[in-house]
């Protein structure tokens, strides 16, 4: 299906365009790409998605066969894009629809191959239509309706859409699933104190406490770009893999993929390593963003106590407030990132399922998850640590 135009119908009022799938996002020229991309999203830059394919991270072999769909205006040039995947299985996407599967499978239907909307591996809400022009986006929703019934797929799947997205996918009659993450925000502070100072007088001693346990006896360093020397990267892979085994059973990134990180995005990248007698032992992988960071790998040689929440949660706060980033995204689940000041955020999937039937239960499905997630979510936020809280 790679290189072929799905022709579904012209969205009402937009002049014609031509819809296409590339072989990968490295087919595309990397300016067109950005362009549309802009320059916030590390996940969604050109040598982000790449790396991912020319690492081996994706493709033959993965399950996640790229698929990238493409809008030309009449003159050729590309005027919207979206990182897209067939999936062979539903690993490495965080909202999880193996359910759905089981279900329409016990039924005789054929659940795989889907169409997935999305960047691999990574639950960071973000755009997933790239385009300004809201033609253009509804054109790459029919593209990928196109290839889901052309095709014979039982489903199409847009996920961690940006909320400002949300209702382009349900104009277009996706169905909508709410999920929650935990998400620090900068109030406009000045320094971690000025943060603690926001907080209930218990909570604010309870961190203190927790990272003076932290960084006794051990060395703390927040490194980006050429600060992150080989020897870094070498102690965050062996960390991530023991992590990734543990969790997913396989790390999803290759070595190559880690490799490609420190030639092409390292001042990208905020790599905080801990280490005792010079041996670094625990280590934690974040991605910066125009206005965030965000958590996405950790992991450690040893356990130690409060080790997690200094790397993981104190220290990219600290690097927020210096660097006067809006918000940290600390990722999927972990109540215990509350207490320390990371509050349930709502993030948002898109569904275009083709069987009337199946989309009929998972709409009445969805009815009552999203229900459930805004009691937990409300019963999670009324127990933040913050004074006014």
């Amino acid at each position: 299906m790679a290189d072929s135009d799905p022709s579904p119908d012209t969205p009402a009022g937009s002049a014609p365009v031509t819809i296409r799938i590339a072989r990968g996002v490295g087919d595309v020229p990397a300016a067109a790409w950005d362009a549309l991309a802009g320059p916030d999203d590390p996940f969604l830059s050109h040598i982000f998605l790449t790396l991912l394919e020319t690492s081996g991270s994706i493709g033959p072999g993965t399950g996640w066969s790229p698929a990238p769909l493409l809008v030309d205006a009449p003159d050729g040039t590309l005027i919207a894009a979206a990182p897209a995947y067939l999936k062979q299985h539903s690993q490495g996407e965080y909202i999880f629809d193996q359910g759905w599967a089981e279900a329409y499978e016990n039924a005789g239907g054929r659940y795989y191959p889907k169409l997935q909307l999305a960047v691999p591996f990574t639950p960071v809400p973000g755009r997933r239509l790239l385009s300004a022009d809201p033609s253009a986006a509804a054109a790459l929703i029919a593209g990928a309706e196109a290839l889901v019934d052309q095709n014979g797929l039982s489903s199409a799947h847009a996920t961690f859409v940006a909320a400002d997205q949300v209702d382009l996918f349900r104009g277009a009659g996706w169905l909508i699933r709410t999920d929650s993450q935990f998400h620090w925000a900068n109030r406009d502070y000045g320094s971690f104190e000025d943060f603690l100072g926001d907080l209930a007088s218990r909570k604010r001693k309870a961190i203190r406490r927790e990272r003076q346990i932290a960084q006794d006896g051990t060395d703390i360093a927040a490194l980006t770009g050429a600060a992150i020397e080989p020897r870094h990267w070498d102690a965050m892979w062996d960390f991530y893999q023991d992590t990734g085994a543990r969790k997913w059973g396989r790390p999803y990134l290759t070595r190559a993929a880690f490799d490609l990180m420190a030639q092409q995005m390292a001042d990208r990248v905020l790599l905080v390593i801990a280490s005792r007698d010079g041996v670094p032992i625990a280590g934690a992988l974040n991605m910066i963003g125009g206005d965030a960071l965000y958590g996405r790998y950790w992991g450690a040689a040893a356990e130690l106590p409060c080790l997690h929440f200094e790397l993981c949660y104190y220290q990219a706060i600290e690097f927020a407030i210096t660097h006067r980033l809006a918000r940290v995204e600390a990722g999927a689940q972990g109540s215990h990132k509350l207490a320390r000041g990371y509050v349930a955020t709502p993030t948002y999937s898109a569904h275009y399922i083709a069987d009337p039937g199946f989309r009929a239960a998972i709409a009445g499905f969805l009815d009552r998850e999203t229900r459930g997630v805004a009691q937990d979510m409300a019963w999670l936020n009324a127990r933040a640590p913050f004074r006014q809280a």
